[in-house]
C-alpha cells in the first residue's frame, strides 16, 4: 500500500472517530445539562455551514439537506407543542431563533438550494423581516439569474408594505430571461394598488403555482381562502344591512337571507357554501357566526382554519 493511500485511510478513520466522539460527548452533555427556561430551550448550532465548506469530503449537499430537514422539523415541533391556534403572521411567540441559522447554514453549503430561499421568504417575515430580506438577498447574490428569487424578495417587501422597494425588485426581475409576465404586472400594481385585495390574490396565486414545498403551498392556500372569506363577509354584511333596513330588524337565521345571497355575485365566480345543517360556512367549512346584536357576520375562531388577521 502506498504512503498516500495510508494517509487517506488514516485521515478518513480520524474523521470517523472524531465525529463518533463528538456524538458521544454531545449525548453525555445533553443528558446532564440543567433544566433551562422555555425561552432558552433551543441549543445554539455547534457547526457553521461556511466553516464546513472544503472540509466535508464533498458531502456539502448532503449536509445542506440535513440542515434543511432540521429546519422543517424545528418549526413543526414548535407548532405541535403550541396550544391553541398558531398565528402564521406572528411566529415570534414560538421563539424560533434557530430557523435563520439553519437556513443560512444550508445555503452556505449549497448556495443553489432554491427551496430553502423560498421557505425563508415565506416563514421568516413572521419571525424577523430583516432576516427574511437577508436570506432573499443572499439567494439573489448567489443566483442572479433566478427570477424566482426576485419574486420572493418582492413578496417580502410587499408584505411589509414597502411598495417602492417591491416595485424596484419586480422591475429588476422582469428583465431576467424567462421571467413570467407576472413581474411586469406586479411592478405596475406596486405603484398603483400595492395594498389592494386583488394584488394579494395575484401574489398568493403565483406563490401557489410556483411553490416547491408543501409548507409554502399550504400557506398560500390559507391566504387565498382568507381572501375569499373577506369577499364573502363583505357581501354578507351588505345583505344583512339591506334586510335590516327593509324589515326593521336583523335576520334571526341565515336561512332568512339565503334568497338575497343567491343574487350576489362573488369575485372569481365563487359561490357561498351551505352545509347539511343549513349553516352558512366559510372556505374552511366552519360555520359563520351571525351576531344578531350587531347584525354582523364573524368567523368562528374555535372552528375555522382561517386566521382572522391575514392581509
Amino acid at each position: 500500500m502506498s504512503k498516500n493511500s495510508k494517509q487517506i485511510i488514516f485521515s478518513i478513520a480520524a474523521l470517523v472517530v472524531g465525529f463518533g466522539l463528538i456524538f458521544v460527548l454531545s449525548n453525555f452533555i445533553h443528558d446532564r445539562r440543567p433544566i433551562l427556561p422555555e425561552s432558552y430551550i433551543d441549543e445554539d448550532l455547534a457547526l457553521q455551514g461556511a466553516n464546513l465548506k472544503g472540509y466535508s469530503l464533498g458531502f456539502e449537499g448532503l449536509i445542506a439537506d440535513w440542515y434543511w430537514m432540521q429546519s422543517l422539523q424545528y418549526i413543526g415541533d414548535k407548532v405541535a407543542k403550541t396550544e391553541g391556534v398558531v398565528n402564521i403572521e406572528n411566529l415570534k411567540p414560538l421563539n424560533p431563533r434557530l430557523l435563520y441559522p439553519m437556513l443560512d447554514n444550508a445555503t452556505d453549503l449549497d448556495p443553489h438550494f432554491m427551496v430553502v430561499y423560498s421557505y425563508g421568504a415565506v416563514v421568516l417575515p413572521a419571525i424577523d423581516p430583516e432576516q427574511a430580506i437577508k436570506i432573499a438577498e443572499k439567494g439573489i447574490a448567489k443566483n442572479p439569474n433566478e427570477w424566482r428569487l426576485y419574486q420572493q424578495l418582492g413578496y417580502i417587501y410587499w408584505r411589509l408594505g414597502r411598495f417602492d422597494e417591491a416595485y424596484e425588485v419586480y422591475s429588476k426581475g422582469a428583465s431576467i430571461n424567462g421571467a413570467p409576465a407576472f413581474f411586469q404586472m406586479m411592478a405596475a400594481r406596486m405603484k398603483t394598488q400595492g395594498g389592494s385585495r386583488e394584488t394579494s390574490r395575484a401574489m398568493y396565486r403565483q406563490m401557489l403555482d410556483e411553490a416547491q414545498d408543501n409548507q409554502t403551498k399550504e400557506i398560500a392556500q390559507i391566504r387565498l381562502s382568507q381572501l375569499d372569506s373577506l369577499d364573502e363577509r363583505d357581501a354578507i354584511r351588505a345583505v344583512l344591512q339591506s334586510f335590516k333596513e327593509k324589515n326593521n330588524r336583523c335576520a334571526n337565521t341565515w336561512s332568512e337571507i339565503f334568497p338575497l345571497l343567491k343574487a350576489v355575485k362573488l369575485p372569481n365566480g365563487k359561490d357561498f357554501r351551505i352545509d347539511k345543517a343549513n349553516e352558512l360556512v366559510d372556505p374552511s367549512d366552519a360555520p359563520y357566526i351571525l351576531d344578531k346584536e350587531t347584525c354582523d357576520v364573524k368567523l368562528d375562531e374555535s372552528k375555522t382554519k382561517i386566521p382572522s388577521d391575514l392581509k
